[in-house]
């Protein structure tokens, strides 16, 4: 079993307005990764979750940002489960985890990248394996 919301969307401008509201600095590298999550596939969804943009497949949720004062998190709901040998993961919480971003520190962005690759991926297994398989009697 894992998290679902109701609402996600394809394309939510209120995603876009809170975006625009954040600092410069801040919205832009929140903008940055949040468009990476848009465009992992066709079937990306999105909504306004507390406060923050969310990623989900369908209902699915798979990753967040959120802005801070001085940094941006990209996070992930099951994050714990995720490869991470660049080591840029942090939290303790039983599945949840986010990379810190802060203005003008360097991180490794392909890291980065592969694990909200990962993260989508991974959602789509675990929908696919929770679905029910198709009745073969039908026809």
């Amino acid at each position: 079993m894992f998290l679902t919301f109701d609402g996600a969307v394809r394309h939510d401008p209120d995603i876009d307005a809170w975006l625009a509201a954040q600092p410069a600095e801040l919205g832009s590298i929140a903008r940055h990764w949040f468009d990476i999550m848009r465009d992992c596939g066709d079937d990306v969804r999105e909504l306004m979750h507390d406060g923050c943009p969310v990623a989900c497949v369908a209902d699915a949720p798979f990753g967040y940002v959120n802005a801070f004062t001085a940094h941006v998190n990209v996070g992930f709901y099951h994050g714990a489960d995720l490869p991470d040998p660049a080591r840029l993961l942090e939290g303790t919480g039983k599945r949840m985890r986010h990379v810190k971003l802060r203005p003008a520190t360097l991180i490794d962005l392909a890291a980065l990248d592969t694990l909200i690759a990962h993260a989508y991926a991974d959602i789509r297994v675990r929908r696919a394996e929770q679905s029910p398989p198709p009745d073969s009697r039908r026809r």
